[in-house]
């Protein structure tokens, strides 16, 4: 069953793939594959909204069934900044690098307990008729005051996972896959992608 995984990023289309190899027998692309396909504005006000766009606009548009995620920072002493706006925190085409330059100096004057945030993840599902199903993950932790570690992406070199000790950017590529914030929400919606396969399978001509 051909599912489109409606990111052209990268390190997303990575994790992506190598979560949802383990969970099926799907055959992934990405928007990588349609160079022709211009993504929707994100207009959403939440993390859901805009998974909901980007999934129903990549299904109808490409007819085909459409996986597509949003996902952000959020850290509640700043009054849940970055949020929907962590990939464009510092301007419109901030580089990640930026972005977490601007965090750390907005967060300068916080310490302890203030310091704490949560990388939130919506996921949305759709056929060419439309979003089918939605799920939520949250991965809890501790934004540090200086870089650490070489992997990942976003703001995974400052955020210190709770319980490891180390930020998502010093964690191997298989643990991080484990916890992640994408990894709880797509393990809420396995069983529905496993019910698709099923009926995509029992389609076929015997």
């Amino acid at each position: 069953m051909e599912l489109v995984i409606a990111s052209n990023n990268m390190h997303k289309i990575r994790e992506f793939r190598a979560i949802l190899k383990k969970m099926g027998n799907f055959d992934l692309l990405s928007l990588l594959d349609f160079p022709n396909y211009t993504p929707p504005q994100e207009t959403g006000k939440t993390f859901e909204e805009n998974a909901i766009i980007k999934a129903e606009h990549a299904a109808k548009t490409l007819n085909r069934w459409a996986i597509a995620d949003d996902s952000g920072l959020v850290i509640p002493a700043l009054q849940g900044a970055p949020g929907v706006c962590s990939r464009r925190y510092a301007s419109e085409h901030a580089t990640d690098k930026e972005n977490r330059k601007k965090l750390l100096q907005d967060m300068s004057h916080l310490s302890d307990t203030n310091r704490q945030g949560y990388f939130e993840c919506w996921i949305a599902l759709a056929s060419p008729q439309g979003v089918k199903k939605t799920t939520k993950g949250v991965s809890e932790g501790m934004i540090i005051d200086q870089e650490k570690g070489s992997l990942g992406f976003g703001y995974d070199s400052i955020f210190v996972k709770h319980e490891y000790g180390k930020t998502f950017a010093e964690l191997d590529e298989d643990t991080k896959n484990r916890i992640s914030h994408r990894r709880k929400a797509l393990d809420k919606l396995l069983p529905f992608l496993e019910a698709i396969e099923k009926d995509s399978a029992d389609a076929l001509p015997s």
